[in-house]
């Protein structure tokens, strides 16, 4: 559990950064110290021959002895351009290999240092260096290889234990650090974010930044805003919900006050008092519209919209249905025309009573708009498929959207576009699309008209997804 944390996690790369640099050390540390071994080795046969030198009658003994403390098995000296064998002994085996210490390269000596750890057994070597303090031009010396193989990898354990330890105490402490520094300030934030979770609308639990790094400090701040924006939203949304519960319970009683008022004003109507006529059909009109806005006010209200009850229809049809209610709902002296450009035998999968209520709001708004014009003007429904979906345009030459109703279009009770409408039409209708997993979109509008293209899916997957 401790290896899938941010602490450990690092402790561990720690740990592995640092031996991989002690290795990056180690390889040239270990050739180093081989050439330093080979040349003291160089150096004390020097001062054994100095020895012989000084006295040519010294008795075997002590030339065996010589030897041993040089380490070697003999040494050739070379003076005045004569090449002199001050030191032998025995030579268990023929000699592997030579190395000259004179002028050896930092790759070379690398190469030679790990060959030598690479080949185990008591071999001989030739060693070949320059005397020190100029004694002579050349000395050569014989040496077994398996003491200088066991110098080196006694070494390289000490080097190894020493990096562990070097690693083990550098992590600990970037730990430490590490956990100061960014875990600890880490876990307070998501400690923050838990008890904010657990009450988003307590203003109390809004985290206030006190990060010392630059970095987690603005994710603090950002961290800051967006609770803030979220509880500033959620209380909004509590007062809205409790709003509109209220506007709904008044709205339900409203509408069974103004249908009865509706009766009483169809009787009024047919009043022979000619006053009375007059006024009759302004209040019929006026108690209907009032009992529209209650009827979309608490269609809006409900939780939520059932699923859709998908199935094959006719478009045509369904069409055909919606443009002869708007007909007839198409008020005295209006001159809008209605065409129909859907193919006559394309078949949809859709809930036919949503799809009803979704093209009726839109042909509706268009037909209003063109009326409010007050000049003649065209709806038109047009329809086409492809691979992926159907798609069905709405279209108009009113005289467009105003600005300010773009914006909010789709949004309850703000995105009207008439003075006595309650833009819950089009944000129904973007429900009821979302609700067959499609897409409502305004395409176009300005001053040659305005035009909405519904999205249907014809994937059976998004569909079933979109009825869940």
């Amino acid at each position: 559990m401790f290896l899938n944390t941010l602490s450990g996690r690092f402790l561990i790369l720690t740990v592995v950064f640092v031996m991989l640099a002690e290795v990056l050390i180690f390889v040239p540390s270990v050739a180093r110290f081989r050439q330093d071994y080979l040349v003291a080795r160089l150096e004390r046969a020097q001062i054994a021959a100095l020895a012989v030198l000084a006295d040519d009658m010294i008795d075997e003994t002590l030339e065996r002895e010589l030897l041993s403390t040089a380490g070697v098995y003999n040494v050739v000296l070379v003076r005045d351009q004569s090449r002199q064998l001050m030191l032998s002994s025995p030579i268990p085996s023929p000699v592997d290999a030579t190395y000259d210490m004179r002028d050896p390269g930092p790759l070379e000596l690398i190469v030679d240092a790990f060959a030598c750890l690479m080949s185990p057994g008591d071999k001989v070597i030739r060693v070949i260096g320059a005397p020190v303090r100029h004694a002579g031009q050349l000395i050569e010396v014989t040496m077994p290889a398996a003491p200088l193989r066991a110098a080196m990898i006694e070494y390289g354990l000490r080097i190894l234990v020493l990096s562990a330890v070097i690693s083990i105490i550098t992590a600990f402490f970037l730990f430490l650090a590490v956990r100061r520094v960014l875990v600890r300030p880490i876990a307070r934030v998501v400690e923050a974010m838990t008890r904010y979770a657990e009450a988003p609308e307590d203003a109390r639990r809004i985290i206030e930044p006190s990060a010392s790094v630059v970095e987690l400090r603005q994710a603090e701040e950002a961290l800051r805003a967006l609770q803030t924006q979220l509880t500033a939203a959620l209380r909004q949304k509590r007062r809205l919900a409790q709003l509109g519960e209220a506007v709904a319970k008044v709205s339900h009683d409203l509408r069974n006050m103004l249908t009865t008022a509706q009766l009483l004003a169809d009787r009024i109507e047919r009043s022979a008092d000619p006053s009375v006529a007059r006024a009759a059909p302004k209040l019929v009109g006026s108690i209907s519209r009032a009992v529209s806005l209650c009827e979309s006010t608490l269609a809006f209200g409900r939780a939520e919209e059932p699923p859709p009850s998908l199935q094959r229809l006719s478009l045509a049809q369904l069409v055909s249905e919606v443009i002869d209610s708007e007909a007839l709902a198409m008020s005295d002296g209006a001159r809008v025309s209605f065409i129909d450009d859907v193919p006559a035998g394309m078949q949809i999968r859709a809930d036919p009573e949503q799809l009803y209520r979704v093209l009726d709001n839109l042909v509706r708004n268009a037909r209003q708009a063109i009326e409010a014009a007050g000049v003649p003007g065209e709806v038109r429904i047009s329809a086409r498929e492809d691979e992926r979906e159907w798609i069905i345009s709405v279209s108009d030459t009113g005289p467009g959207l105003p600005e300010r109703a773009r914006d909010k279009l789709f949004t309850p009770f703000e995105g009207g576009t008439r003075k006595d409408g309650t833009g819950l039409g089009l944000a129904i209708a973007m429900e009821l699309v979302r609700g067959h997993g499609g897409r409502l979109e305004l395409a176009e509008t300005g001053p040659g008209g305005t035009t909405f293209v519904i999205r249907l899916p014809k994937s059976i997957v998004a569909l079933e997804a979109a009825a869940e």
